[in-house]
């Protein structure tokens, strides 16, 4: 009777095949090679000493024939792409989804470049600007959510920087306050918002592809994407964006997401100005097409020296400042 472990003649399919005995080096190299098959088993390449260790970790465990390695390649395969598809998802490797802007029919996002103006030789720290902009907007109440804010920045007798902001500057600010008068050498408001940056760092950390720019360059929060993970909290470097506290609102009425100074893009897109430029009863702030050299802003930044806060970053902000020193900008 045939023995089918021991005829070479009899195919066993489905049966684990016996490890074949361990031939020295020498004898290895002295084999005929042999045309391959589907059913025969694996075999070892013959290795130096320095790998040789390696592969004597699998001795004693059953050959797998050809057949039976494709087998277990067809079923491993769709795992590997399922894996591969949610690590793409969870990096942001996945293909970002078109966001769509919050825009009117009529309007062309490509025949627009907006920018921002802050005059801190007119701004009077009266605080409306972040009413206007906190109403417009829905913006949650609480100090630590806010789109805009106004600091009191001054330098004095001593070379000291002092910056405040109470409430925000919201309530304006207190004279008692500030040092003594003869301690100040100079002292000045100057009013926050998102930079709106050429190169915005919160877009490239966003996993989601919730934030995005839009082609007139305003960096905008898709709130139906938005997961509220923090990452774009943390990373603008002019502390412009927070997290809607649970139970609050946004424009879009979604609580839990990211939130910032948008140049009120639901406003600017219809021929209105932002909120808060609007309502500055002295002009300190100025919004317009960068594009059209008629514009305020164009004729300010063309007329006057100015300059953008934290250049050395690389992030290229769109919103400019007017008469801001460098010892009260740093």
């Amino acid at each position: 009777m045939t023995d089918p472990v021991t005829d070479p003649a009899v195919e066993t399919l489905d049966e684990p095949q016996l490890a074949e005995p361990q031939l020295e080096p020498e004898a290895m190299l002295e084999v005929e090679p042999q045309a391959e098959s589907l059913d025969e088993p694996l075999q070892q390449p013959v290795a130096d000493d320095g790998v040789a260790a390696q592969s004597r970790m699998f001795d004693g465990l059953p050959a797998l024939s050809r057949r039976q390695l494709l087998k277990l390649g067809a079923v491993a395969a769709p795992c590997l792409v399922g894996a591969g598809a949610i690590y793409g998802w969870l990096t942001g490797l996945a293909p970002a989804v078109e966001a769509i802007d919050p825009i009117v029919a009529s309007y062309d996002a490509t025949a627009h470049r907006w920018g921002f103006v802050v005059d801190t030789a007119r701004c009077i720290g009266c605080g409306k600007c972040v009413v206007a902009c906190k109403t417009e907007n829905h913006v949650p109440p609480e100090v630590g959510h806010t789109r805009t804010w106004v600091e009191r920045r001054t330098v004095t007798a001593s070379g000291a920087l002092l910056v405040d902001s109470p409430e925000a500057g919201i309530d304006g600010f207190a004279s008692s306050a500030a040092p003594a008068a003869n301690a100040v050498v100079s002292s000045l408001f100057v009013p926050h918002l998102c930079m709106q940056c050429e190169n915005p760092p919160c877009v490239s950390v966003c996993p989601v592809g919730a934030t995005y720019r839009t082609a007139d360059g305003v960096t905008l929060v898709d709130e139906t994407r938005c997961i509220g993970c923090g990452y774009c909290v943390i990373a603008c470097p002019y502390g412009a964006r927070y997290l809607v506290p649970a139970g609050a609102s946004t424009p879009a009425g979604v609580g839990g997401v990211a939130d910032k100074c948008t140049f009120c893009y639901h406003r600017i897109t219809r021929g209105q100005q932002p909120a808060c430029v609007a309502i500055c009863p002295v002009g300190a702030r100025q919004f317009g097409d960068l594009n059209d050299p008629n514009r305020d802003v164009s004729v300010a930044l063309a007329n006057q020296p100015s300059r953008v806060l934290r250049p050395e970053l690389g992030t290229q902000p769109r919103v400019h400042y007017l008469g801001l020193s460098d010892e009260l900008a740093s």
